[in-house]
């Protein structure tokens, strides 16, 4: 229990004016970067008293202030000091480098642990999120984004992606710490990381050969991406449907429900196939056909090596240029001509490929 003296004394200092305080305060022992407890004698917006002890008065002002602290008179807090003697003989500190060592100390032991924990951007760029973690600001890239977040765009129309990251900005994200570096402060964040134990356990009860149903998230020149419960699948150009298909977007639209077959899994990642969820036009017309058959066809392309021909809708067939003619040939288009119809000798069915070889020599006749 305190004597009458000391309680005098007390009383005596808390009745004290902060310019008496600061006179009486001596100042000493204390150099750049040290990290010192302090008792709060003052606190303000823009600025913050300590009690030192035996260090004297220390004074945390503006931009030093660790905004999100909350800071009453009485608490003892930490602080960094940036000043050990001012001109007016107290301690310049600050409460932001302490809290930034922490949240790095705090960042390196997630990282160490692989901890899952939630962020939210406040900003974004044509390359991901701006994030700030614990004082230390990180950046998310695109490529980092999960399945369901990733900004699908045609033809990479940087400024849709842009519209689509601005969107996720103030939304909450789970994240892992997929690269750290406190000395060039640095901080990259995945949040694909954060769900590939999910993602893992969910792409293990799949196989190949199973029908799924998801969301298509993007249409791109050279297919469909589909997030199926939270894995992400491709539906590449040629899976989409048997016929030639020019533009994806003609089939599905963003947000559509997409039912496919899973034709292979390459870790976390599944390719899909929407066209072999229907029958096979071209193996149900080549069914009728064998080697050595005659054929109709309309000449659909030329190129150097020979012609294409259209045989049925489901079916364009190739005659090689060494196929047109019993004698050598420089130019298939001497002849035949686009568009026209002829008739043509099946020499090849490969069903596996999908290939019917036809030639118009020997017995072969225009019609």
């Amino acid at each position: 229990m305190p004597t009458k003296s000391e309680t005098k004394s007390a009383t005596k200092t808390k009745e004290m004016t902060m310019e008496e305080l600061l006179a009486s305060a001596p100042v000493s022992g204390l150099n750049v970067g040290d990290v010192i407890e302090g008792t709060v004698i003052g606190a303000e917006k823009h600025e913050v008293w300590l009690d030192l002890g035996v260090h004297g008065t220390g004074l945390v002002i503006g931009r030093e202030i660790e905004q999100s602290q909350d800071i009453s008179e009485g608490d003892t807090i930490s602080a960094s000091v940036l000043d050990p003697e001012s001109d007016e003989h107290y301690v310049i500190l600050s409460l932001k480098k302490v809290a930034k060592e922490k949240g790095w100390e705090a960042l390196e032991e997630r990282s160490k642990t692989g901890e899952v924990f939630a962020v939210t951007a406040y900003d974004a760029n044509k390359g991901g999120l701006l994030i700030e973690v614990d004082g230390i600001r990180g950046f998310l890239p695109v490529s980092q984004l999960s399945a369901e977040n990733y900004p699908r765009v045609s033809g990479a129309d940087k400024d849709e992606i842009l519209h689509r990251l601005n969107a996720l900005v103030g939304k909450p994200l789970q994240v892992r710490v997929l690269d750290l570096n406190r000395r060039e402060n640095k901080l990259i964040l995945s949040e694909k990381a954060a769900r590939r134990e999910d993602t893992e356990s969910k792409v293990s009860k799949m196989a190949v050969g199973d029908t799924v149903e998801g969301t298509a998230t993007g249409v791109v020149d050279f297919g469909i991406f589909v997030n199926v419960a939270g894995v992400e699948g491709l539906v590449h150009i040629s899976e989409i449907a048997w016929d030639r298909v020019d533009n994806p977007a003609t089939y599905v639209k963003v947000g559509q429900t997409v039912q496919a077959k899973i034709i292979s899994i390459d870790r976390d990642k599944l390719s899909l196939s929407m066209k072999q969820l229907t029958p096979d036009p071209w193996a149900r017309d080549v069914a009728e056909m064998k080697v050595g058959d005659e054929v109709e066809g309309k000449i659909t392309r030329i190129t150097p090596f020979g012609a294409f021909v259209q045989v049925t809708p489901a079916i364009e067939a190739l005659v090689h240029i060494s196929e047109l003619s019993d004698t050598h040939v420089d130019d298939p288009s001497t002849l035949v001509k686009l568009g026209e119809t002829k008739k043509f000798r099946i020499i090849a069915i490969d069903a596996e490929a999908h290939k019917l070889s036809l030639s118009l020599k020997g017995p072969s006749k225009e019609k």
